[in-house]
């Protein structure tokens, strides 16, 4: 079996759980190779057709496998080689691309959306799965509070919080972050900007909370990581982050106020510092979406687009 994977590559790189995800289906005995989109927007992308012909002319792929809308857009402009694509979040909470993704989807052979919610938001009703993207658990993992902090050179009895990306990105909602954390008394804010896959472990072992206060997400791989690492989690109400956390001590839904959203990081400090760690990494493997899990129900629609 031959897979080519679509996704852009801008900056020069991939996101983590594209190639995460590549590589666990490539340890099932899946040949895979990529094409990569550097140009932005539709136009970038459509300039990228004719080179993306060539490729498929040349590694004669059985099934082509896109990530976001834009990238099934493309790959279905031809078409000689069926088309899987999965739709991350905001190729369908962005308006300006939830038209091309649209799309995407009446030429998609199969859809896969990483939360219900994102299926729902489309209503899509026909030749889809519901598949998150996996979570390396042996990437992320727990390690003593105590060892991680001595790692980051981190004060033992001080007050941390890690925040779900780059202050930059709008729809992360940073600046409600602050506005939360500013109420709570000698507490750092940490971003997520620039880290290592090895660093970011270390910071959701290390941390007190990890908070998300996102106006939209498809299946955020920053709350999934942390229940890997039983890190307590404040988050909004986005994505299917609901469905992971509901009921695990020491983990949160906040609405976007940030009184609520202090008063919940505040608990989960206190959680924190009595000593105890979450039961999301129990949690992750009862839902089956650890990394190899994943990659079965993905190889399992290849074969079922194969075979039609």
């Amino acid at each position: 079996m031959k897979i080519l994977i679509v996704c852009s590559k801008t900056n020069g790189k991939v996101a983590p759980f594209i190639t995460e995800q590549v590589e666990s289906l490539r340890a099932s005995g899946i040949e895979l190779d990529y094409f990569f989109i550097e140009q932005k927007g539709i136009k970038g992308y459509l300039q990228s057709l004719s080179l993306l012909k060539q490729t498929i002319k040349t590694f004669e792929p059985d099934v082509i496998h896109a990530h976001y809308g834009l990238s099934g857009l493309l790959a279905n402009l031809q078409r000689r080689v069926p088309v899987v694509t999965t739709y991350h979040g905001s190729d369908i909470n962005d308006p300006r691309v939830k038209r091309y993704s649209n799309i995407a989807i009446r030429l998609s052979h199969y859809n896969i959306f990483v939360s219900q919610r994102l299926a729902d938001t489309i209503r899509h009703k026909k030749r889809y799965s519901v598949i998150p993207c996996g979570v390396d658990m042996s990437m992320f993992h727990p390690i003593e509070k105590q060892v991680a902090r001595e790692s980051l050179g981190w004060a033992q009895e001080g007050k941390y919080i890690v925040f779900s990306g780059n202050p930059e990105d709008k729809v992360k909602n940073f600046v409600l972050a602050q506005q939360a954390v500013s109420l709570l008394p000698k507490t750092q804010l940490i971003p997520l900007v620039g880290f290592t896959r090895e660093e970011v472990n270390l910071l959701l072992n290390a941390t007190d909370v990890a908070l998300m206060t996102s106006f939209t997400e498809g299946s955020p791989q920053f709350i999934k990581e942390a229940m890997a690492c039983n890190c307590p989690i404040v988050s909004t109400d986005v994505g299917d982050v609901k469905s992971f956390i509901k009921d695990i001590e020491g983990c949160y839904i906040a609405s976007h106020e940030q009184d609520d959203i202090a008063n919940k990081l505040q608990s989960a400090i206190d959680f924190s510092h009595s000593g105890k760690r979450t039961e999301g990494r129990k949690r992750i493997k009862q839902a089956g979406i650890d990394l190899n899990a994943i990659a079965l129900r993905v190889k399992a629609i290849y074969q079922l687009t194969i075979s039609q």
